[in-house]
């Protein structure tokens, strides 16, 4: 597949993200909370999660543009395979780690008769460890492919991963520390008993995409600065 943009590292604004997403958010909740309710259906139907989040991000970008959205939209299945290809990936990686833990615990239980054994607790340990910091790293690493799918319409996940590994460079404690932020901002409604989750979880969606469209707007300004120069000169 032809890419039409040159992936580079971005500058990350953590602040600006938050805030411009409480800014949003209040400024058009009404709408964004119906368009989320779409976007909780689609969470429901199998392997239509992704999909309605991506979505939902090209919906907040035409409201945050002052353009005509329609919460209908999220039911838009024109990007269903690029996304159906991740979650098969996602799923698959998942399994593949989980595997050896499987493999450890039936061995360990055949050997030692269901007895309790100090040397599986000695591997099982640093493997769990290993196991959360991969996921973590691949997610951080990857934060960028639902941007580059709904933004971008880049349909090939390879790509998609090769692009966002590149726009991460140098970011990934500002990434991690803005997920941090975002996820347990969107779970204060807990307290409301889970009602209030549909109140903040929609923040969750707006600030990360701020983050999205911050990094394809700094991508698009420098390709038009780039051909600026090559035109002058």
């Amino acid at each position: 597949m032809n890419v039409n943009f040159t992936a580079k590292p971005i500058n990350f604004k953590l602040g600006e993200y938050l805030s411009k997403g409480f800014e949003l958010l209040k400024k058009d909740f009404g709408n964004i909370f119906v368009a989320f309710l779409c976007c909780f259906v689609m969470a429901i139907i199998p392997f239509c999660g992704m999909l309605g989040a991506g979505n939902f991000y090209q919906y907040l970008r035409k409201i945050n543009k002052g353009q005509q959205a329609s919460p209908g939209e999220i039911f838009n299945f024109d990007k269903f395979m690029p996304y159906f290809i991740l979650q098969l990936i996602l799923i698959g990686g998942i399994l593949a780690l989980y595997i050896p833990m499987a493999i450890i615990m039936i061995t360990a239980g055949a050997l030692s008769g269901g007895e309790p054994s100090g040397w599986v607790a000695a591997l099982m340990v640093p493997y769990i460890i290993f196991m959360y910091a991969a996921i973590l790293y691949f997610a951080l690493k990857g934060f960028y492919i639902p941007a580059l799918i709904s933004f971008k319409n880049v349909t090939d996940i390879k790509t998609a991963w090769d692009a966002s590994k590149i726009m991460t460079k140098d970011n990934l404690l500002s990434i991690f520390l803005f997920s941090l932020v975002v996820g347990i901002l969107s779970q204060i409604g807990i307290i409301a008993c889970g009602i209030g989750l549909f109140l903040t979880l929609p923040f969750m969606y707006v600030a990360n995409f701020f983050a999205y469209d911050d990094a394809i707007n700094q991508i698009e300004r420098d390709e038009i600065s780039e051909i600026g120069i090559k035109e002058k000169y």
